[in-house]
């Protein structure tokens, strides 16, 4: 695998000896008796030994808090999830001495520029989104302590991750909807190449598909209400049997689906249910309605920045997805004809 430099990391010494990059801090910061075993922390040192790696002290002194400023990368603020997420990210932080620069990475047009002539001389850390994972290159935030949200904790380029439990959401809903009897559903997917859409796709499909005489049919649009509108009308349009509930994987979907609904002259949730995922306040302002799955973004960004100054610490992260709810209103009922 080929490095960033010719100069050994953390994280070469952390993916050589199979341990994250807190045990790796652990370790060569000894300080690791009675956090990780004798055997763990000799692959560590013997990893380290084989690479030639050596601590980088300017890199040090940013994880003890030199500049106390973490650097919050997310998508576009287009909705109000990443909103509270910097909120309790900036909660923590504060509580700690620490303060938050928020990079937005906005949609369409690329990362938004470099705040900073060097990442590096003025950050501590990065926590940041997967869905705007791009972005960590253009800042070199990717050379940084770094907690990834909403990542594959199997493949994340993080020190750690920390997640939603999406899957349990995708879940919850699909036991609700197969409970009132839906077996013919419309999934609206994100058009986003990102691991949580990737999770809610694969979830609905296992759960369905658990269930006899079940059909899973998939639509693709960007998060836009226009885009949901033009997906979902022109799959409810195609021949055979039509879905008799809509999976959105985003409540402004969801708003999206209830146009397209309306304007095929059908009724929600007579003719066919609709839910969404987030529980933003669109999902009240909807008439009826909006069953939704509730995340909590600000205990999200809450776990994120504990978990960074954990890493900074030469800690491990607390583990564990943060749960999710399921929230039934009246956009949901049993199909016609149940």
């Amino acid at each position: 695998m080929a490095r960033s430099s010719t100069r050994p990391t953390s994280r070469d010494v952390a993916q050589a000896a199979g341990v994250s990059q807190a045990a790796v801090s652990l370790v060569l910061g000894d300080k690791w008796r009675g956090r990780v075993s004798e055997a763990t922390a000799e692959r560590v040192r013997e990893a380290a030994r084989d690479l030639g790696y050596r601590p980088n002290l300017a890199a040090r002194n940013l994880r003890l808090g030199r500049t106390r400023t973490v650097l919050l990368v997310v998508p576009a603020l287009t909705t109000e999830f990443f909103a509270g997420v910097y909120t309790g990210a900036a909660r923590v932080a504060a509580e700690n001495g620490f303060g938050v620069v928020l990079y937005p990475s906005p949609e369409g047009i690329g990362p938004a520029r470099d705040p900073f002539a060097s990442a590096q001389a003025a950050l501590d850390g990065v926590i940041a989104s997967s869905m705007a994972a791009d972005a960590l290159t253009a800042i070199r935030g990717d050379q940084l302590p770094l907690v990834m949200l909403d990542s594959d904790p199997e493949g994340s380029m993080g020190a750690a991750t920390v997640n939603l439990d999406i899957a349990d959401g995708v879940r919850q809903v699909t036991d609700h909807l197969l409970g009132l009897g839906h077996r013919r559903v419309l999934h609206l997917a994100a058009d986003v190449p990102s691991w949580t859409f990737e999770i809610r796709a694969r979830e609905l499909a296992a759960r369905m598909a658990a269930v006899p005489g079940t059909q899973v049919r998939t639509a693709r649009a960007p998060i836009s209400i226009e885009d949901a509108l033009a997906a979902t009308e022109a799959a409810l349009r195609l021949p055979g049997p039509r879905p008799t509930a809509v999976v959105c994987d985003d409540d402004k979907l969801a708003a999206g689906a209830y146009k397209a609904v309306r304007r095929l002259g059908l009724r929600i949730p007579d003719d066919i249910s609709v839910t969404g995922l987030d529980d933003l306040a669109l999902a009240t302002a909807l008439d009826p309605e909006l069953t939704t799955v509730r995340l909590d973004a600000e205990l999200f960004g809450e776990r994120g920045m504990r978990a960074l100054l954990a890493v900074l610490e030469g800690e491990e992260p607390a583990g564990g997805d943060i749960p999710v709810q399921l929230v039934v209103r009246a956009s949901t009922a049993p199909p016609p004809g149940v």
